[in-house]
C-alpha cells in the first residue's frame, strides 16, 4: 500500500499521497485484470500484470508504446520486488512479453523504452528483432550524493524504434529554450535569439541528449513515493514529438500514473496498466487533480525551458517591475 500515514512529512512536503479512505475510495475505480471487453481500457487505469492485458488491448490501436519496466535491479516497489539477473535472463524477459505487444501498434506507431546502462544491452537486442531503430536519448538524472567506488551513475536512456519507416515526429513541439550567453546580432538586431526583460534566449531543436530534466522531489507537486517515477517534462517530450492530439498511448508499466496524467493534460487518450494497486489509486488521484492543473513543470508558453530558467527569467522580470515601479514613485 501507499499511504500518507507511512511516513512524517514537512509542512511544505507537496508529494501526492493517499489517505486510507482515499485509497479504498480509489482502489474501487481500478479496472481489474482479467477482462471481458476491449472498451473498458481507454482512459482508464488498469490493474493487473501486463501478461494477463496484452491480448485484450485492441489490434493496430496504439499511436505511441512507452515502456518503462524493472531495470535489470533488485528494487522493492511498495512490496513487490523485481530481483535483479544475469544480462541472458533479463534479455529472455523482456523478450517474452515485449514481442507479443506488436500487433497492438498501428503501422505508423512509436516507441519508447526506458533503460540504464545494464538494461539497454538487452533492450537494444530485443527492440532489433521487431522494429526499426531510430535513436537513443540520454537523460541526465541528476539524483543522489555520490558514489565512493564507481562512477556516479547520473544518466539513463530512452531507446526510440518505430514499427515502419513512415511515423509521427514533431520537432516544432519539443523545442528547447535555452539561455544565450553570448548573443550575437547582425545589422544591430539579435540573431536567431530573442531579447527579453528577463534575459536573452534562443529557440533550439531537440537532440538526444537531454540536461533540462529535474526528477522529481517532495517540494514538487507530480511528486509521489513511487522510487523511479518519471518527470512529467521528460514523458511530455516524448508524447509531443511523437503523437498528435486525440492518438492513443500505450504504457503497460504506468507506476503512478505519470504517462497517464501527461496524456490527458496534452489531449491524448491513454491505456494504462500496473500491477501495484496502491500505484493505481495514486494515478487515479493525479488524474483527477490534471482535471484543473494542467501545467507541466518546466513547458510553458508552447516550448521546454531549460532547467531553472524559466524561474530565472520570471525572477529578472519581477525585479525589473520593482525597479520600474520604484523608478515612477520617486518622479
Amino acid at each position: 500500500m501507499v499511504l500518507s500515514t507511512e511516513k512524517q512529512r514537512a509542512g511544505r512536503n507537496r508529494t501526492v499521497t493517499l489517505s486510507e479512505a482515499e485509497y479504498i475510495q480509489y482502489a474501487s475505480r481500478l479496472v481489474r485484470a482479467p477482462f471481458n471487453s476491449e472498451s473498458v481500457l481507454l482512459n482508464r487505469i488498469v490493474h493487473g500484470d501486463i501478461i494477463d492485458v496484452i491480448d485484450t488491448v485492441p489490434r493496430n490501436s496504439v499511436d505511441l508504446l512507452f515502456l518503462d519496466p524493472p531495470y535489470n535491479l533488485s528494487k522493492d516497489f511498495h512490496g513487490l520486488t523485481f530481483n535483479g539477473t544475469d544480462v541472458d535472463s533479463y534479455t529472455l524477459w523482456f523478450d517474452s512479453w515485449f514481442g507479443r505487444l506488436m500487433p497492438t501498434l498501428k503501422p505508423n506507431a512509436s516507441v519508447y523504452v526506458c533503460g540504464d546502462w545494464k538494461t539497454s544491452i538487452s533492450i537494444h537486442t530485443v527492440l532489433s528483432k521487431y522494429l526499426i531503430i531510430q535513436n537513443r536519448i540520454t537523460w541526465e538524472r541528476e539524483k543522489g550524493r555520490g558514489a565512493k567506488a564507481n562512477w556516479k551513475n547520473s544518466c539513463e536512456d530512452i531507446w526510440f524504434a518505430t514499427k515502419s519507416k513512415q511515423y509521427t515526429f514533431n520537432p516544432d513541439a519539443v523545442k528547447l529554450k535555452r539561455r544565450v550567453i553570448a548573443p550575437y546580432r547582425e545589422d544591430g538586431k539579435p540573431k536567431d535569439w530573442e531579447e527579453t526583460k528577463g534575459g536573452n534566449f534562443r529557440e533550439t531543436y531537440p537532440s538526444n541528449l537531454w540536461t533540462d530534466i529535474s526528477v522529481p522531489f517532495w517540494s514538487m507537486p507530480e511528486n509521489t513515493d513511487h522510487p523511479t517515477q518519471k518527470p512529467e517534462k521528460l514523458v511530455a517530450k516524448i508524447i509531443l514529438a511523437s503523437t498528435n492530439e486525440g492518438d492513443v498511448v500505450f504504457d503497460p508499466f504506468v507506476g503512478s500514473g505519470t504517462t497517464a496524467v501527461v496524456a490527458k493534460k496534452l489531449n491524448r487518450n491513454f491505456i494504462a496498466v500496473d500491477c501495484n494497486e496502491g500505484y493505481g489509486c495514486l494515478a487515479l488521484k493525479r488524474l483527477e487533480m490534471a482535471e484543473t492543473d494542467k501545467s507541466i513543470q518546466g513547458y510553458t508558453d508552447g516550448v521546454f525551458w531549460e532547467r531553472n530558467t524559466l524561474a530565472f527569467q520570471k525572477q529578472k522580470e519581477k525585479k525589473g517591475e520593482e525597479s520600474n515601479e520604484a523608478s515612477i514613485f520617486s518622479l
